[in-house]
């Protein structure tokens, strides 16, 4: 019976990830014992009600986890049970830092790095130019959303790791024109994949209702069989 076959992941509750503003609530899920990477994925805004358990979060781990990486997710300072007060983006940088700081201690593995919306920008700002980071995704960049503008230009900084951006061509908070720009400073290499019919959230549109969620989890796991043999 193939290794594919008889791995099962399980998620278990991390209790000593703590930084700057204290501890931060984390899952864990568990890896095969021979795996090559391991992943980290951060969550939406949580002024807007993101969290760690965000369906787009989860369905990103659950995608490194199909190939037997260890995933960690945690909740930003200020979020669910985590310590400390929100920071506008500042504080968050280091929250991303601290986790992959834990996940270089327990596991002593390059690194893969997936964030949506908020959890993107962030990440991306503290895992570009980081060398335990080997791959890096963003999903749902933001440009403005909810009053709040994001930049991009630390983009150029992130280094020649594989780089894939995927976002649904209906996202509000990301005009397709907008974000391209953007995305144009970022050096190969590099995949954009656009969901078509999907919103931010890869919900479908009224023209296009159904959840958008299975392509891109399907985008991504592909990604990750292609760059990086898994």
């Amino acid at each position: 019976m193939s290794d594919a076959v008889t791995f099962r992941s399980y998620v278990k509750t991390i209790e000593d990830l703590s930084g700057p503003a204290g501890r931060l609530e984390a899952l864990l899920n568990t890896g095969k014992e021979n795996a090559l990477y391991a992943a980290l994925v951060a969550h939406p805004h949580p002024l807007g009600g993101g969290t760690m358990h965000n369906k787009v979060v989860y369905h990103a781990a659950k995608a490194f986890s199909s190939y037997g990486l260890p995933v960690l997710r945690f909740n930003f300072r200020g979020t669910g049970l985590s310590e400390g007060v929100h920071d506008e983006g500042r504080g968050e940088v280091d929250d991303v830092r601290v986790a992959l700081n834990w996940l270089t201690v327990r596991y002593n593995l390059p690194i893969l790095f997936a964030g949506f919306s908020f959890g993107s920008n962030v990440g991306l700002r503290a895992c570009c130019g980081d060398p335990r980071v080997r791959g890096l995704v963003g999903l749902g960049l933001p440009v403005r959303a909810e009053g709040r503008d994001y930049t991009y230009n630390f983009l150029p900084g992130c280094g020649n790791v594989p780089k894939l951006f995927i976002s649904g061509d209906h996202d509000e908070f990301s005009p397709r024109g907008v974000l391209e720009s953007y995305l144009v400073a970022a050096s190969e290499p590099k995949r954009i994949v656009w969901i078509e019919g999907a919103d931010h959230f890869f919900a479908g549109t009224a023209q296009s209702p159904t959840f958008k969620l299975e392509g891109m989890s399907a985008a991504l796991r592909l990604w990750l069989a292609e760059s990086f043999g898994l």
